[in-house]
């Protein structure tokens, strides 16, 4: 049941302009720069100890720092992108655990927002939900299935202070569909985030507009907006033409540092942290073509320095603060 507690829920300041930023990748930086070790690609059990919450507080740190400095908002993702059913069940947590586990990722996130939340830079919670399956394979299930098996983590996320969710690295639009819908039955507002191949399509086959009509006619349009994640911009960028509707409809860009393939980085035993001035020099192109873009992120790859970078190509002087 949705409880009101939650401070953005019904007016979300990311419709309202301004530019948010995201973090990076989260689970590639815990594993290569910080030694963790998260089974299954599984942040979410370090919510378990207090060890783990605070290297998940330091890792948020780094990225509100940079928000601070630069006077920008934040969405500050749960850590929670494997905690479904399906993953919940190989890591040892059943349905009861997995939605404290939702919620308690949430819990995490309020005392760093009490802290680092300026009038002029609103920071959003944001509810994290991930695939059932691989990120990088294509899902199975009908949008019904989908509605059904997302709505366990997205009630827990209502339940909490979340403001929204955000469905990433999604590779299959009927789970997106699923998903919007299962957000809307909780009054939850939605944003929905597709991973694609060196091609720009989903690994389905499906272009992305054909992805972002069919969820927005599926749907009546209720995502509040859609996003790119877990991709280079090399692969998406020259299918991105801002006079098409389908392409306004896209919010956010969450890139992976590396130019490398899905293929390629699954089967890669170091990290690829790319080439940190190309992709900044690319995100300031994209922001510069389509100025509806608010969240700028990362994704496999990226850290703190690439968000760094990504500022302080994409934002004016005049959005620099002391």
């Amino acid at each position: 049941m949705e409880q009101e507690i939650a401070k953005y829920r019904h007016d979300l300041p990311l419709l309202r302009g301004g530019t948010f930023l995201s973090d990076g990748g989260m689970e590639t930086a815990l594993i290569f720069h910080e030694g963790v070790e998260l089974p299954h690609f599984a942040s979410f059990v370090l919510l378990s100890s207090a060890d783990g919450r605070r290297q998940l507080l330091r890792y948020y740190t780094r990225y509100l720092e940079i928000a601070r400095r630069h006077g920008t908002g934040f969405v500050l993702d749960t850590a929670t992108w494997r905690a479904n059913a399906d993953w919940g069940e190989k890591l040892g947590y059943d349905a009861e655990a997995l939605d404290q586990v939702n919620r308690d990722a949430v819990y995490l996130l309020t005392d760093l927002r009490a802290e680092y939340e300026r009038p002029q830079a609103p920071i959003v919670l944001n509810g994290v939900i991930g695939p059932r399956g691989d990120g990088y394979k294509a899902g199975r299930m009908t949008a019904e299935e989908a509605e059904v098996y997302h709505a366990a983590q997205v009630a827990a996320f209502a339940s909490s202070e979340a403001d929204m969710v955000t469905a990433v690295t999604l590779t299959n639009v009927d789970e997106a569909i699923g998903v919007a819908r299962a957000a809307r039955s909780h009054g939850m507002p939605c944003a929905i985030s597709f991973t694609v191949e060196t091609d720009g399509r989903l690994v389905t086959g499906r272009s992305l507009q054909q992805a972002i009509e069919t969820v927005d006619a599926e749907t009546g349009g209720y995502p509040y907006y859609y996003m790119i994640n877990c991709a280079h911009p090399s692969h998406f960028e020259s299918s991105l033409d801002q006079r098409q509707a389908w392409v306004r409809r896209i919010g956010g860009i969450r890139a992976n540092a590396s130019t490398k393939s899905h293929a390629e980085l699954d089967e890669s035993e170091t990290l690829d942290i790319g080439d940190m001035t190309d992709l900044a020099l690319r995100y300031r192109s994209l922001t510069g073509r389509m100025p509806q873009l608010r969240v700028l992120g990362g994704c496999c790859g990226t850290d703190h320095r690439h968000i760094a970078a990504i500022c302080e190509a994409c934002l004016p002087p005049a959005a620099l603060s002391a």
